[in-house]
């Protein structure tokens, strides 16, 4: 992954020289979903006119020129190389392959992001459509809008038809994201868009409505009709308006660390079209305008370490409850890498502890007017995964505490003036694969 991207002014976060987080307080980026009709000429014309290839090759170059911060793609498949030919997002990712072995799901980013994954559906259905020709599923990665700034990002296309084996698929595909999401973005906001097929006006179609009752918004229900499901026609290609209904949808969710906010909703037809006026796809993609802010509660570090671990952990979710949270007891457990991270709230009944039960321990207890303010994390490889070597916490009155063993890969941390430390995020199993720290006012 690359990291050296520049980030709006609106949207930077930058580490001064001693690794304190100097924050702006907010910004804004936007988000694309579209489906390029990307299947073989031979297999699915799309009702598209003209050279599939030069198509493609217009789409990459419109992705760019129209200025999407992050487009999700859909049945990008065979003209995969002529979108990315013309495109010059700086963060792209790699195809999975043409029909049938790819999932045709991409997505080209002026942002970096910490973890990629691809994962195909439990469920397929050929009854209408040969939707089980190709491993169909999602895609989901955490994007670093700007330095300690993340939000999860979802890209999918569900099962397509309206047999009754269709049905079920699509609403198993899409309770497969939703338990997805509860496993691997606790805490974290949430963006997730494509094409699901799917429309409130289709009764069979119960799982969208899920979405909307796990805590998601759905982007176009919010901008037009306050939430609430109408029974809305069918879009023309391209859309008159943005008041009937098309299978492409955004949903998103903010999260304690983070406020997240739909501006503006468009169905963006108009801006994807062929020198001559043809459309580019069978689809309208979806452009959603958003604003971010920090929160003035909690705030958290950049991530160390890999991705590997059996779960992801985040303790903003409790840590948002607790009015003034504060540590009162640090302990860390390690040998030859670092296998655990404890601390202790003041409250006397709030630990936090991820990583496993192997290792030396070392604690610390603080004194009532002590903080932990300071960190340093070293990491390593071990069975070609990155994960953390050792941590050293460092208090406001100098006095430390470590476990594990260092390296030559090393980053200090530093909680922002008249902030502390109060708890973790990331990724663990036997030990701590990635780490990152939660931030709380004194």
């Amino acid at each position: 992954m690359r990291f050296t991207t520049p980030l709006s002014a609106a949207a930077l976060l930058l580490l001064n020289n001693s690794g304190v987080l100097a924050q702006t307080s907010s910004g804004v980026f936007n988000v694309l979903a579209m489906n390029v009709a990307g299947l073989p000429a031979f297999l699915n014309g799309n009702d598209v006119p003209g050279d599939k290839t030069v198509n493609a090759e217009t789409i990459g170059a419109k992705l760019s020129a129209n200025k999407i911060d992050v487009a999700h793609l859909q049945e990008d498949f065979n003209y995969h190389a002529a979108i990315y030919k013309t495109n010059t997002h700086p963060h792209r990712t790699p195809t999975s392959g043409g029909v049938p072995f790819g999932s045709g799901l991409n997505t080209v980013s002026n942002f970096p992001w910490v973890d990629f994954r691809r994962i195909k559906w439990s469920k397929c259905s050929d009854a209408s459509q040969s939707d089980c020709l190709t491993p169909k599923g999602f895609t989901f990665m955490r994007i670093s809008i700007a330095p300690g700034v993340y939000a999860d990002f979802y890209n999918l296309h569900a099962d397509a038809g309206v047999e009754p084996g269709d049905l079920d698929a699509r609403n198993s595909n899409i309770n497969q994201v939703a338990d997805y999401i509860n496993t691997w973005s606790k805490g974290n906001a949430v963006i997730v868009y494509g094409d699901f097929n799917s429309r409130y006006t289709r009764t069979g179609d119960t799982a969208i409505r899920g979405l909307l009752n796990n805590g998601l918004n759905d982007a176009w229900l919010e901008a037009f009709f306050r939430n609430t499901v109408p029974s809305q026609p069918s879009c023309g290609n391209p859309a008159a308006d943005n008041l009937c209904e098309v299978v492409d949808k955004v949903f998103y969710r903010a999260g304690p660390l983070l406020n997240l906010q739909a501006e503006s909703f468009n169905y963006d037809g108009a801006r994807f079209l062929q020198p001559n006026g043809n459309i580019l796809t069978d689809h309208n993609p979806v452009f959603v305008n958003f604003t971010w802010s920090a929160s003035t509660k909690l705030r958290q570090s950049v991530l160390s370490g890999g991705t590997g671990g059996t779960g992801w952990f985040n303790d903003a979710t409790t840590l948002a409850n607790i009015a003034k949270p504060k540590a009162s007891t640090l302990t860390f457990s390690g040998g030859s890498r670092l296998d655990s991270v404890s601390i202790r709230l003041t409250d006397g009944t709030t630990t936090f502890k991820h990583g496993g039960n192997g290792g030396t321990a070392s604690t610390l207890s603080l004194a009532a007017n002590e903080y932990w303010t300071e960190a340093e994390l070293c990491r390593g490889v071990r069975n070609s995964s990155t994960r953390n070597f050792y941590i050293q916490a460092v208090t406001s009155t100098g006095r430390t505490v470590a476990a594990g063993t260092a390296t030559n890969d090393c980053s200090k941390f530093a909680a922002p003036s008249g902030w502390q430390i109060v708890g973790f995020l990331g990724q663990s199993g036997d030990e701590v694969d990635q780490l990152g720290f939660i931030y709380a006012p004194r």
